[in-house]
């Protein structure tokens, strides 16, 4: 690889996260080799793509609207072989960066996936009850979701057909189509996730709602339909 360019490329689809957007850009500063960080704007109305570029991000428009399509046009601006999905609303934990870098070393890991732990600030004992779930999930069912990241590299990321251009089920369509290709594996560094979609409702409530949105994508139903029940019912939170 050319010394001149990075050794991992990260993609992140943001939509008016001024407020929590600088505190993962400042997490991501503990990165000590070549980095790319591409900011995917979805139409801000915030300062979120001044504090992006004011960080050193690559920051562009989205050509469609949608995390999907975010994501989708994020990763064909990366130029780095790895690459790395993150929401704008998570936050990384010390040694995240040494934990990644040893995957990155490690010339068998080019064979896998790799995602985080999940973690909900603020938390409450249902939330921790929902981390356990999610934990599961992703190792024995091989199913973590958007909210955990996304490290692969470029040649795996292409081998499944990368993520499709969706309103909703972006990420589970992804690892739908890399489980039969490559192990998902934990990394084993937490992930922390904004947990303000989980108040106004039960943590309970919410998990059925979200499993049966997820259900009727699989019994084929539009990513377009999914999205607008799943919008219209945040909004009315």
């Amino acid at each position: 690889m050319n010394a001149g360019l990075p050794s991992l490329s990260i993609v992140i689809p943001c939509l008016n996260e001024a407020e929590r957007l600088p505190l993962l850009l400042a997490d991501l500063q503990c990165w000590q080799g070549r980095i790319q960080i591409v900011v995917v704007d979805g139409g801000s109305r915030d300062r979120s793509r001044w504090i992006a570029r004011m960080a050193g991000a690559d920051c562009v428009p989205s050509p469609r609207p949608g995390r999907g399509a975010q994501l989708q046009y994020g990763a064909a601006q990366a130029l780095a072989p790895w690459l790395l999905f993150l929401h704008a609303d998570s936050r990384l934990r010390p040694g995240w960066a040494e934990r990644v870098l040893a995957v990155l070393q490690d010339p068998a890991a080019i064979d896998a996936a790799w995602y985080f732990d999940l973690r909900i600030e603020p938390g409450r004992p249902a939330l921790r009850l929902l981390e356990a779930v999610v934990g599961l999930r992703s190792r024995w069912l091989q199913r973590p979701y958007g909210d955990q990241g996304l490290l692969l590299h470029r040649e795996l990321y292409q081998r499944c057909g990368g993520y499709a251009s969706l309103p909703l089920m972006e990420d589970l369509d992804l690892v739908e189509r890399l489980a039969p290709r490559a192990r998902l594996r934990p990394l084993r560094q937490p992930l922390v996730s904004d947990g303000r979609r989980w108040s106004g409702s039960s943590v309970l409530q919410r998990s059925w709602s979200n499993a049966r949105l997820r259900q009727r994508w699989r019994n084929g139903e539009s990513a377009e339909r999914l999205a607008a029940t799943y919008y219209g019912r945040r909004h009315n939170d």
